[in-house]
């Protein structure tokens, strides 16, 4: 009873030949020191797009602490281009255009950044026009960089995912098996550059964050997309959970049809018949 009706439906609607039973017996990977080697999470970085469909490739998200640990690569908006921009149009830049891109106070053109970051104080009069957010501690951080996964040359702090509902899905509802799904959180207000990286590295926990209003204005996010953020310590356990059970919940090996009296699956029989209600 604890796997859920949608799971057991879904499991054997999809005619996966997995054993769901069997599978919610095997625990996500567990958590260690020990990191997948930056390989790795390149490979994990083409594994995503290719098994979710993604339209734009995963982000490699490093906050940089020295100057020193910029790639020679990376793209420096003011230096080399002559302007700024916001952090999510460079999340923009990595994410379509495949550019690293290192982010230092003076490239930024918009403030919640700088200020989630901590690279700025936060005003006194921030609580009259802004809500509150989590921040990193002033001056921890001198910059941000970011690159697309599967071919960043660092290893990053997170991971961003950006997907539609039905590709979160494939990703968030395998954890129902060896998983906890008290590990992911939901962030829906401002902003969403702050929120999709300082709280996953804060709270080491997973997080879907609703694109904000200046990134669907000025990076193109678009209107289905949402964003899944991942500490680096977790990927490991999200891949194996999307390789174990992704099949089942993917929009890939999900057909739609809207039939009245759809045949049950038996779960769905045996609670109808208890209840007393029809189930043939």
């Amino acid at each position: 009873m604890g796997l859920g009706l949608g799971a057991v439906a879904l499991a054997t609607s999809s005619g996966a030949a997995i054993s769901v039973a069997q599978t919610a017996k095997q625990p996500f990977p567990r958590e260690e020191n020990r990191l997948p080697e930056l390989s790795t999470f390149n490979k994990y970085g083409d594994e995503l797009e290719t098994s979710l469909l993604l339209r734009t490739s995963p982000i490699a998200v490093k906050m940089l602490e020295k100057e020193a640990d910029i790639p020679k690569e990376a793209f420096r908006p003011k230096r080399d281009g002559g302007y700024h921009i916001a952090q999510c149009q460079a999340f923009g830049m990595s994410r379509r255009e495949g550019k690293t891109v290192a982010m230092l106070k003076e490239d930024h053109w918009c403030p919640t950044a700088l200020m989630a970051y901590g690279m700025v104080e936060k005003p006194a009069s921030m609580a009259s026009w802004a809500e509150s957010f989590m921040s990193f501690e002033v001056g921890k951080y001198i910059g941000v960089l970011t690159a697309p996964l599967k071919n960043a040359t660092f290893m990053p702090d997170v991971v961003l995912i950006y997907l539609n509902p039905a590709q979160l899905r494939g990703l968030v509802l395998p954890m129902t098996f060896g998983g906890d799904p008290s590990q992911v959180i939901t962030h829906l207000f401002l902003p969403s550059c702050g929120h999709a990286v300082v709280d996953p590295m804060k709270t080491r926990k997973y997080c879907v964050v609703l694109p904000d209003p200046g990134e669907y204005q000025r990076a193109l996010a678009a209107e289905d997309e949402m964003i899944f953020a991942v500490p680096r310590e977790k990927m490991e356990g999200l891949m194996a959970g999307l390789k174990g059970m992704g099949r089942i919940y993917s929009h890939r090996d999900q057909y739609m049809s809207m039939h009245p009296d759809f045949e049950q699956p038996q779960f769905y029989k045996d609670l109808f018949k208890s209840w007393g209600l029809d189930s043939e």
